[in-house]
């Protein structure tokens, strides 16, 4: 079996994990740059029999797994991917399957973006390279209202990081309880008091379509001038151009994006141009811990895929997501 790692822009994958330990049957070719246009992409595919793929870096609809006939397994990082058409994998019989992800890497990167935006780190360091001193006023955390939107494994431990910072945590989603909330050390109140109360909001929900556009130009309306955005779930969430207006505009203060509606996000993108963003190349979960445990992980699905043994196989996502 030839096996195609994806979107490896490190160059780490085949040092993360044994892939010798599959035995000489199987070869195993990283591509360290995204492959972006899908006619290079199923040329660049053709004769692999199975796919990694880092998270939804890469989508592989159905009009691109019925030009790859010998594709036979894909693994992807983490057990949810909504870059796969999974029924039209299913249909063509290739098994698509899953592994852990840590959940600590993405809430430590969140809080640091959130540190990066109130104390102006980044302008600041480019400052002092540029031989100047003191250029910006931050703001501290202490006795600041944190609004957590999704209060799952990640949002908890971002109300974790809030009140260890002396902040107030409020938190809101479509299904979540106040005994939930309190669970996790939060008030729960509407999406529209969050929005309203926060001085800095803070995402943490599974992109589908329920989520997708969850905050728009209206919800961004009621942020204060004063207030920040934190994304690190999936770019889509928030309506793109509705943010970029808002920032422009001075409406909120700043944003802090690790995901976005493109990815990798285009060189001349107007994102980039803006001074009140602190932007990262979505690197929530990109840690040495985590690519040790995905793509050793995947080792071993392609192990069990070969000797016939049960494997953790995804099952197409609900139209509710």
């Amino acid at each position: 079996m030839r096996v195609a790692i994806l979107d490896d822009y490190h160059n780490g994958a085949l040092q993360a994990a044994d892939w010798a330990s599959l035995g000489p049957g199987v070869t195993a070719t990283a591509f360290t740059q995204h492959i972006g246009e899908e006619d290079a992409l199923i040329e660049a595919l053709a004769g692999f029999g199975a796919i990694i793929a880092m998270r939804e870096r890469t989508p592989l609809p159905a009009r691109v797994l019925e030009r790859l006939p010998d594709l036979r397994l894909i693994v992807t990082a983490g057990m949810r991917n909504a870059a796969i058409d999974i029924a039209a994998a299913t249909t063509r019989g290739i098994t698509v399957c899953g592994t852990e992800m840590l959940g600590y890497p993405t809430a430590e990167l969140a809080w640091g973006l959130i540190l990066a935006l109130c104390r102006h780190i980044v302008r600041e360091d480019a400052a002092m390279r540029a031989g100047r001193w003191q250029t910006t006023l931050g703001i501290g955390l202490q006795g600041k209202t944190l609004g957590v939107i999704g209060l799952g494994r990640l949002g908890a431990q971002m109300a974790k990081f809030g009140a260890a910072f002396g902040m107030e945590v409020i938190a809101w989603s479509q299904n979540l309880t106040e005994e939930r909330a309190a669970a996790a050390g939060a008030r729960l109140v509407s999406k529209a008091e969050l929005l309203a109360a926060a001085d800095i909001v803070t995402i943490h929900l599974v992109l589908s379509p329920r989520t997708r556009g969850l905050i728009a130009a209206a919800d961004l309306a009621r942020m204060k001038p004063s207030a920040f955005l934190v994304n690190t779930s999936r770019g889509p969430i928030v309506e793109e151009a509705a943010l970029i207006a808002a920032l422009e505009e001075g409406r909120i203060a700043g944003a802090a994006l690790d995901v976005y509606d493109r990815e990798p996000l285009p060189p001349g993108h107007k994102l980039r141009r803006l001074s009140n963003t602190v932007l990262t190349p979505h690197l929530g979960y990109v840690t040495e811990e985590a690519y040790r445990l995905v793509y050793g992980q995947a080792v071993e699905a392609i192990r069990a895929y070969l000797a016939g043994t049960p494997i953790r196989v995804l099952s197409p996502p609900s139209a509710a997501g």
